[in-house]
């Protein structure tokens, strides 16, 4: 495959990222356990909106249910297919390969969309948590200067590479957390376990609530996109991923726990921003100020994760040859700039949406994706079966189909409950990824635009059922 060749062949039967050089791989166990996590979540802000929507026996049910039908399940995909292909396009090569370039692309289409959305929600909740000691930062211009600020900063963390971003996830996490250890001791001699089983089934707001949890949970699979970087990926990352596991739950169960058995219920006031206003009621003003401080850091670390994830994937996909190449060139430090800087725009543009109207279109598209990784996952598990995977899920084909019956079901559900403006706007989003990818093909044959292949990729080919038994599976 050489330069404007687009073309698809064969997975080979070892590492697929076997050829990635390693002396170019530079994330190790620590800084990746950290970067999934604010991938994922970030420490407990934003899971407020589960208690107002559905009150504290529900949210506590909810973060202790979802992990075993989603989290898990999803996580495990992950670490099997995220060490088998070890490069940067991530689940955009898991479907292309299994489905074939065209759907690879609208995998990549609608999970870059879904990650910018996710991105444009953290200026949202950094303000948030700030606006009642600034008042001023609660809308207008102060606000909108505020966000371009902010990501302006936040984007040359990227810029600088991400050894850099990396330690910087683990120092923001670990500041972030810190508080909310500090408010769960305060609050042992308040607990009263009888305000946790507090629930009122005809007062939910199921979309709310539903929708929280799931944006809350996600997102295991966009560190997918940075396995390229990572150091020997078929041990690291399924160890990371589920280390990362373990700290996303216990970060979040551990606060609402607090919160909800030291403070008594006013529903109305569990919206995003409240811890704070917890840690105020049980630790005073300082104790406030440091949940503040720890929320504002937080969003910092979750954006730097996304848009390493977003951009990188730009990255992958251009050496893919589906996108331009110049998606692929990267700057003195390595990082994907051109990634970075449609990831920086995408975001601004999108953060003057509110939280609850981010939540619900990125949960949308993000769905319509994890239908594309279902399907690759079965497809190479039964296609494939003799493929080297540096991590296998310890279950067989028929196993593993049933543990995705539970995050199909969920995936229906959300969709369902889904507002019809979200769902319009969605929609029209995917559209535009089924007319940009012809598009493209259609500026490389007019040349247009260049295009063109990374020599040092192991070939990846659309696996198809063969016409007859003696055939080939992959050509």
């Amino acid at each position: 495959m050489g330069e404007g060749s687009t073309e698809y062949r064969g997975l080979p039967d070892g590492d697929a990222g076997a050829s990635l050089s390693s002396s170019a791989r530079t994330v190790s166990m620590i800084p990746l356990i950290f970067l999934i996590f604010y991938e994922v979540s970030g420490g407990p802000f934003g899971i407020e909106d589960s208690v107002g929507a559905a009150g504290p026996l529900l949210a506590i049910i909810g973060f202790l249910v979802l992990p075993v039908i989603w989290s898990i399940p999803e996580a495990l995909i992950t670490a099997e297919l995220g060490s088998m292909f070890a490069e940067n396009g991530g689940y955009v090569v898991w479907v292309a390969s299994a489905l074939g370039p065209y759907w690879g692309f609208q995998q990549g289409w609608m999970k870059w969309l879904s990650g910018v959305i996710d991105n444009a929600l953290y200026p949202v909740l950094f303000l948030d948590y700030l606006k009642s000691s600034v008042p001023a930062l609660g809308g207008g211009a102060p606000r909108a200067l505020a966000v371009v600020g902010l990501t302006a900063v936040l984007t040359l963390l990227n810029y600088r590479g991400l050894t850099v971003v990396g330690w910087v996830a683990i120092c923001l996490g670990i500041f972030s957390l810190l508080p909310f250890l500090v408010m769960g001791l305060i609050a042992l001699p308040k607990l009263r376990p009888a305000r946790w089983l507090v629930v009122d089934l005809h007062n939910v707001d199921w979309n709310l609530y539903l929708n929280t949890l799931f944006w809350n949970l996600n997102y295991w699979d966009s560190i997918s996109t940075l396995a390229g970087e990572v150091k020997n990926p078929g041990k690291t990352l399924p160890k990371a991923l589920f280390y990362a596991v373990i700290f996303v739950v216990i970060g979040y169960l551990y606060p609402l726990l607090a919160g909800t058995g030291a403070v008594p219920l006013d529903r109305g006031q569990w919206t995003d921003g409240y811890f704070a206003d917890i840690a105020k009621l049980l630790g005073g003003a300082w104790l406030m100020w440091w949940v503040q401080s720890a929320a504002a850091l937080s969003n910092m670390g979750m954006f730097v994760a996304e848009m390493s994830s977003d951009s990188y994937q730009l990255l992958g996909m251009a050496e893919r040859g589906m996108l331009p190449s110049f998606f692929a060139a990267r700057s003195r430090y390595g990082t994907p700039l051109a990634g970075i800087l449609f990831s920086a725009s995408g975001v601004l543009l999108l953060s003057t949406m509110s939280f609850q109207e981010i939540v619900a279109a990125e949960n949308f598209l993000y769905c319509f994706g994890m239908l594309l990784e279902f399907a690759a996952f079965v497809m190479h598990r039964v296609r494939r079966p003799g493929a080297a995977r540096p991590y296998r899920v310890p279950l067989g084909t028929a196993g593993c189909v049933a543990m995705l019956v539970s995050p199909t079901a969920l995936i229906a559900v959300v969709l369902a409950l889904s507002t019809l403006k979200v769902a319009v706007v969605s929609l029209g989003a995917v559209v535009v990824g089924l007319v940009l990818q012809p598009a493209l093909r259609f500026g490389e044959k007019k040349r247009w635009l260049r295009f063109s292949v990374n020599p040092e990729l192991p070939e990846i080919g659309a696996l198809r059922p063969p016409a007859a038994p003696d055939e080939p599976l992959v050509p």
